[in-house]
């Protein structure tokens, strides 16, 4: 497995890699720092409705939508604050 290089860009990375370790880290976030599944899913769901999606990150802020919604005090960044 390729190591992930903190100051590569994307396109210098292998990708599977990346998105490994992300999940990787959303799953190893405790369970007392993370709303409940179904607020988590519920929150993908407005997310995955979005236009502003794109690769699985918010075009409005950048983040990686799956990591920001499993957080109890981030809310959606859209003018709607949809969630």
């Amino acid at each position: 497995m390729k190591i992930i290089c903190k100051k590569c860009l994307l396109a210098d990375i292998d990708r599977d890699a990346y998105t490994e370790k992300l999940m990787e880290y959303i799953a190893a976030v405790p369970e007392d720092k993370r709303v409940d599944e179904e607020e988590y899913q519920r929150r993908l769901s407005l997310c995955k409705q979005c236009e502003q999606l794109s690769n699985g990150m918010c075009a409005v802020c950048g983040c990686y939508v799956e990591l920001r919604a499993l957080k109890p005090e981030q809310s959606c960044p859209g003018e709607g604050k949809y969630w």
